[in-house]
């Protein structure tokens, strides 16, 4: 395995326009590609997402069909390079769909799959409502990728709140983790490069989290697409607009943070938390049982 490799994310604001998004990121790959990235990530729902009172529009096809994942199978092959698409909505067999996101290798095979585990139901300051559970099947495994410079932890944007997930990705063997997003501008403001930093701190790996910006109908997205090193040190970070940033990746950085602090081995058994009484409320208790 190559001991250093060049990482590029994408950020780009995808509208329900899909031919116009999948021109815009297309020509964004092939840029970030002639930058030197091997690997390149995109955001979350990079080829349509638009919100509105009626819903979510995010363009979804059955896998088979889908005419972005044809095409970026292609242009991976192409290129000689290893795309990480964000998500892509994909048509479930029920009525709803999955948020999907893939890894390509440099060959137009698909090396990995992951339907986004944690769904984003939330009520915001701002007066805006989510329910992604309403039209969005949560998946139920956690996986790992195996590329040429090594393991890749996958995730989708609200995951980056349950850090369960992400330490178990890193024992399980992920030194890089992603994190494509579609992250809100308000909680992206408050939260978006604590926590990806925290998640890179926690589990010693390199975190890559490409992230959409602007206006979504409705919805603003944050932007700031961020490439964090296993010390958590932002490394890039893609503002606010259209393009790409790229950062190298040295592996030895991974094994360096996990042997300085190795939380990873240091887990212990422990009961069910409980609530703890005082003295005073431990004796009353006992009194009244008796």
């Amino acid at each position: 395995m190559s001991k250093t490799f060049t990482v590029g994310c994408i950020q780009n604001c995808a509208g329900k326009d899909m031919n116009a998004n999948l021109a815009q990121c297309d020509e964004l790959v092939r840029d970030t590609h002639a930058a030197g990235a091997e690997l390149i990530c995109l955001p979350e729902y990079f080829t349509c997402l638009d919100v509105s009172s009626a819903g979510f529009e995010v363009g979804a096809w059955s896998e088979q069909d889908h005419p972005a994942l044809a095409h970026y199978k292609a242009l991976a092959q192409q290129l000689k390079t290893w795309l990480q698409l964000g998500s892509l909505a994909i048509k479930s067999d029920s009525n709803k769909i999955l948020n999907r996101s893939y890894v390509i290798d440099d060959q137009g095979q698909t090396a990995a799959r992951y339907d986004k585990l944690h769904l984003f139901d939330v009520d915001l300051s701002d007066g805006m409502s989510y329910r992604e559970s309403d039209t969005v099947e949560p998946g139920d495994r956690a996986v790992v990728a195996a590329t040429p410079w090594g393991h890749l932890g996958l995730s989708v944007c609200y995951d980056l709140r349950f850090a369960y997930l992400y330490r178990a990705l890193a024992q399980a063997g992920a030194q890089f983790l992603t994190v494509p997003a579609a992250f809100t501008k308000t909680t992206g403001e408050a939260h978006w490069h604590i926590l990806l930093r925290a998640r890179a701190i926690e589990t010693g790996s390199y975190v890559f989290a490409a992230c959409q910006y602007g206006r979504h109908g409705k919805a603003e997205t944050y932007g700031h697409s961020l490439i964090v090193d296993p010390w958590g040190e932002v490394l890039a970070d893609g503002g606010d607009g259209a393009g790409f940033v790229t950062a190298e990746v040295d592996v030895a950085k991974v094994e360096n943070a996990r042997r300085s602090i190795p939380a990873l081995t240091h887990d212990r058994p422990f009961a069910e938390p409980r609530l703890a009484l005082g003295a005073v409320e431990t004796d009353a208790l006992t009194r009244k049982v008796s």
